[in-house]
């Protein structure tokens, strides 16, 4: 039976990862493919310049939701902890490789988010003070989220006191960072410097 409910929550968890959120509100506000303008990317901050702020922020909550209630039904079914380890990376890879785009999906930062605040709640204080921050200095909104998610291996490792939870996030995170490297590559090759890649003239500013 335990068999049945490891495999049941890992399959849960990627089709819930799989739903597409910012490519159905991309069909619906703009009737276009939201993999094909701006960024390319189908998540939450293409959709906030693409589409608009509030589409973007619903689009953020409902992969951040899908997130947490992948590791949330882990959870309930009653696996051991690592299961629910292997669910969260399973949803972050179906949002990047969604059987239901035929696996052309997105990065997955907004998902993690969603994961680490449902396993280390004690974090999302600390997240959202570094966010603040990070946004008031380089005007950098895609950069403002993903930096903060760099803290989370501390914070498992020294407010949980778990070193489980430090290999966990760190591993979970290296799945949207691998993914978006040529994304960096390409910007750096429209901007000036890094220094502009990483510090925005204003939050209007993209390449």
């Amino acid at each position: 039976m335990e068999g049945v409910l490891i495999a049941l929550a890992l399959v849960i968890a990627y089709l819930l990862g799989s739903i597409p959120s910012a490519y159905f509100i991309g069909r619906l506000k703009k009737g276009t493919d939201i993999r094909e303008v701006g960024s390319r990317n189908m998540g939450a901050m293409n959709v906030f310049y693409s589409v608009g702020f509030w589409w973007g922020a619903l689009v953020l909550a409902m992969d951040a939701g899908k997130g947490a209630a992948a590791v949330a039904v882990a959870d309930a079914f009653g696996v051991p902890e690592i299961v629910q380890f292997l669910a969260a990376g399973a949803v972050v890879l179906g949002h990047g490789f969604p059987v239901f785009l035929r696996f052309s999906g997105g990065k997955g930062g907004a998902t993690c988010i969603g994961i680490l605040f449902f396993v280390m709640p004690w974090g999302i204080p600390i997240y959202l003070g570094i966010f603040g921050l990070t946004l008031l200095l380089t005007r950098y909104p895609t950069f403002s989220y993903s930096l903060p998610l760099l803290a989370f291996p501390f914070i498992g490792w020294l407010m949980y006191d778990r070193w489980e939870l430090a290999v966990f996030s760190t591993v979970l995170l290296m799945i949207p960072l691998i993914r978006y490297i040529p994304r960096l590559k390409e910007m750096r090759g429209k901007a000036e410097n890094w220094g502009h890649v990483f510090r925005r003239k204003s939050l209007e500013d993209r390449f």
